[in-house]
């Protein structure tokens, strides 16, 4: 099993969440609510984590929102926590953990696109700028250079956060 190198530690991820945060803000000052509408699993938790900075720093509205996409069948429908109702003509920030080949955001970004937006943007915690799919970031941790035969994990565990280069 390969070593792994930890490329970010609990105190980094927590900053660059945080400066993330303060961007979204900047992005959405005029707004009342905004949609924080993260990818099952480490994206939704990126979301949650991105809430409470957001909630710290502003008086926006913050709705949390899960966007399942099924991974080995991308066609399939993506499913939300909130009905379409709830972000019709609302800002929306899709959120993931790791940006690798960009085809769960763009099947998450297909889905939105579905329903009128005021705003919409991505923010990730790495980019591994190994994409596939005309996808970015807006908003995102670290951008990282990697082979293709490297992996990319982010590990959110209460106070042990890291994201490792395996």
């Amino acid at each position: 099993m390969p070593k792994a190198n930890i490329i970010l530690d609990s105190e980094q991820i927590k900053n660059k969440i945080r400066r993330i945060a303060f961007q979204i803000y900047e992005s959405n000052v005029d707004e009342t609510r905004l949609i924080l509408a993260g990818i099952t699993k480490s994206g939704y938790h990126f979301a949650r984590e991105l809430k409470k900075v957001l909630e710290e720093i502003s008086d926006l509205e913050i709705l949390l929102c899960e966007v399942t996409v099924d991974k080995k069948n991308p066609l399939n429908p993506v499913i939300t926590s909130l009905d379409p109702s709830e972000y019709t003509n609302r800002s929306v920030v899709l959120t993931d953990d790791v940006l690798n080949s960009g085809a769960t955001l763009i099947y998450g970004v297909k889905h939105f696109l579905d329903v009128p937006l005021k705003r919409f943007n991505t923010a990730v915690l790495v980019d591994r700028s190994h994409k596939k799919y005309p996808v970015k970031a807006d908003f995102k941790g670290i951008s990282l250079s990697t082979s293709l035969h490297e992996r990319v994990e982010v590990h959110f565990a209460e106070g042990n956060d890291r994201v490792e280069l395996l």
